[in-house]
């Protein structure tokens, strides 16, 4: 059911329209995966960018991951997609130390009205020093919102702020110099 979920997704990623893709800067909650169970702090960059470093813990294995993730909006600005690359480090508790590197391909729901976030991706990785070389895992993670994106406040007046536009009216200009000075 997963699978079918994010393949229908990855197909309507090309009806995004152009919008800002988070509504968040921070958010921080818990992943859940097959077989192992972790924590996620996201941070917003940019527009379209955010930082993902996830923590997990498995049976056999703990590890660490970053990400860098584009961000695209799907079906409005709280639903959108994203992908990214980064990398891990990892201990596995019969050969000990092991890296490697990271892909993540997700969806992600803001809800509405509620500090929550919801999303759900798959993520397949390569690892130096370890019994697996290749994993494609897939989780779910439901984080809150730490810290609101900044709303930008609706004007009544479309031609700018009025009160700029006597700043502006009171500047000197490079001209001024030759003008008759009342005094």
């Amino acid at each position: 059911m997963f699978k079918r979920l994010l393949l229908l997704v990855c197909l309507l990623c090309g009806i995004s329209i152009a919008s800002e893709a988070q509504k968040y800067r921070t958010a921080a909650g818990v992943r859940i995966e097959s077989d192992r169970f972790g924590v996620t702090l996201q941070q917003k960059l940019h527009e379209r960018g955010t930082l993902e470093a996830i923590a997990t813990v498995g049976a056999r294995d703990y590890s660490a991951t970053g990400l860098y993730e584009w961000h695209f909006p799907l079906l409005g600005k709280r639903f959108n997609y994203y992908l990214g690359a980064g990398a891990h480090i990892g201990n596995l508790k019969d050969r000990g130390v092991f890296t490697g590197g990271d892909a993540i391909l997700g969806v992600e729901y803001k809800v509405n009205g509620l500090p929550f976030l919801l999303s759900a991706d798959v993520k397949p990785a390569f690892h130096i020093n370890h019994d697996d070389w290749i994993q494609l895992s897939s989780g779910i993670s439901v984080r809150y919102v730490l810290i609101k994106d900044k709303k930008e406040k609706k004007r009544l007046w479309p031609f700018g702020n009025k009160n700029n536009k006597k700043k502006q009216e009171e500047k000197p200009g490079i001209f001024d110099i030759f003008k008759k000075k009342d005094n």
